[in-house]
């Protein structure tokens, strides 16, 4: 069973910071589990243009692979201008259907207003509903409130979400593979 983190973002840390801390309580709760982080700051994607996927190569064909490799997902991105980031919205345009279909996924977010969690419920659950997959209940918005001056999540609360995600995206993982 392989979860792969996708961090969202080719600029700063946190949202990297939090997917890496799910990851982790993953690895910590279920040493079982594969955890592979695809961030996307070290990897230098094309744009999607609309050629059939197997057509891409180098970096852009190597996140498409981990995509493809993974069981379920947790993914991660900063909110601009209330949206996801873009190059979060050209890996989406790049995975054919099938990288997320039937596969439970999570979501955290990270932002600078209080109100970007709604990112989450307005935009991201209706594409992982696009791709068919199973979307966790609960997801982590982090505040850039919730870091301290050294960048580490410090919020007792976002901590105590990061670590029921975990929880919810290996439970949701097992009882699929079981029900199958």
């Amino acid at each position: 069973m392989k979860l792969v983190g996708i961090s969202g973002t080719i600029i700063g840390a946190k949202t990297e910071i939090v997917v890496s801390s799910v990851l982790e309580q993953v690895k910590k709760h279920y040493p079982e589990v594969e955890t592979e982080l695809l961030d996307l700051k070290k990897f230098d994607v094309q744009f999607c243009d609309g050629r059939d996927p197997s057509q891409y190569t180098g970096d852009t064909r190597a996140a498409m692979d981990m995509i493809e490799s993974g069981d379920f997902f947790l993914i991660g991105t900063p909110i601009y201008q209330a949206s996801m980031s873009g190059v979060l919205k050209n890996l989406f345009d790049l995975i054919p259907v099938t990288a997320l279909q039937q596969k439970v996924v999570g979501f955290v977010a990270t932002g600078g207003t209080y109100q970007h969690y709604l990112v989450i419920e307005n935009q991201l659950k209706p594409i992982a509903g696009f791709f068919r997959s199973f979307v966790a209940p609960s997801y982590v918005y982090a505040h850039d409130d919730h870091f301290n001056e050294h960048k580490e999540l410090t919020d007792p609360d976002v901590l105590a979400r990061i670590e029921k995600l975990a929880h919810e995206l290996v439970f949701m993982q097992q009882r699929l593979k079981s029900a199958e």
